[in-house]
């Protein structure tokens, strides 16, 4: 996956998150019924650069609606964000993830000078970039830059890599500070999280479902398997299983319930993700090998890993189907 090119909260890509949020809101009595007197500060979803979205509380008094840009109170400083949810839908979700009781606050809404200043902040990021990729080169890490990101105040720069190893970079941040006088967050991120920095869009046409509505990005059962190989039994099924973060796709966890009793037309080999039921518990396949015949599967309770013939699997399937006979994958 190629370095991050769009990570912005102004683009296209950011209004159709936005208005997605709009329609949920707009539906929230629906799904909730009438909501009831809010209590204590209110609290906002606020979405940053890079598709980070927290949770702040809103001090201010003013009623803030979708897709306001607002000042945030942010380590000693203050950052830019746009209001991404509000009221009932915000507490919600900050009632599912969890998050600590003392949240940090918005400080005031954004007047057209703030946004401003973190256009012609964006504007410098190319060339911030560049200077990180040549200091990079310069101390021969073997690193991967992914995204950069200058707070709005210009007091801390964070630096988003990806390594297969740990990597020494205390030169790099010395010299990161004395060149942009700011401090250095150094931020290790796997690629599912390159794929959310990267803001675009999938094999599908559509955005990519981490950057667009996902809360927990590893929230799916497919979310730190190997990479499916390829070429099983001369089909190549990766384009349609494995996403722009070389991993499974996070929507795989979402036909879940499709995929039971899901089998293909060739000599009825499972498919990659089919989850079936054993004496054990209920089981994912997690990879074929038609050379030897066997199956890869996981146990979803422990996660334990064994591999079974394909005739094995086959007697489970039908057994666990009830004798019925399998329909082949259409």
């Amino acid at each position: 996956m190629s370095t991050v090119i769009c990570s912005c909260l102004l683009g296209d890509n950011a209004k159709v998150r936005l208005k997605l949020s709009k329609i949920l809101h707009e539906q929230v009595s629906d799904l909730y019924g009438e909501d009831p007197e809010e209590t204590g500060v209110p609290v906002c979803e606020v979405e940053m650069k890079g598709c980070r979205r927290e949770f702040f509380s809103n001090p201010t008094g003013e009623q803030l609606v979708i897709g306001q840009p607002v000042i945030l109170e942010a380590d000693g400083g203050y950052d830019f964000g746009i209001v991404y949810s509000v009221g009932r839908i915000a507490r919600k979700k900050l009632s599912l993830k969890g998050a600590a009781e003392a949240l940090p606050a918005i400080l005031r809404c954004a007047d057209e000078n703030d946004v401003s200043s973190f256009t012609e902040i964006r504007g410098r990021e190319p060339e911030i970039r560049d200077a990180c990729h040549k200091r990079i080169e310069r101390h021969h890490l073997d690193m991967k830059l992914v995204d950069i990101d200058l707070r709005l105040d210009q007091q801390k720069l964070s630096v988003y890599y990806t390594a297969t190893h740990r990597v020494d970079f205390r030169g790099l941040v010395r010299d990161l500070a004395g060149e942009f006088k700011a401090r250095i967050q150094m931020v290790q991120i796997t690629t599912r999280e390159e794929a959310r920095r990267a803001n675009t869009q999938g094999p599908c046409g559509c955005v990519l479902c981490c950057s667009s509505w996902m809360q927990k990005i590893h929230a799916n059962p497919f979310a730190e398997k190997p990479q499916t190989q390829e070429g099983q039994g001369g089909d190549n099924h990766s384009f349609n299983t494995i996403g722009l973060c070389n991993r499974p796709k996070c929507c795989l966890g979402f036909s879940k319930g499709a995929q039971k009793g899901h089998v293909c037309r060739n000599g009825g080999w499972p498919s990659v993700g089919a989850t079936f039921e054993t004496k054990d518990g209920e089981a994912v396949v997690e990879g074929v090998d038609p050379q030897k015949k066997s199956i890869w599967i996981r146990y979803a309770n422990g996660g334990q890993k064994r591999r079974i013939s394909l005739d094995q699997y086959l007697s489970i399937a039908n057994r666990s189907n009830g004798g019925a006979s399998r329909k082949s994958d259409s």
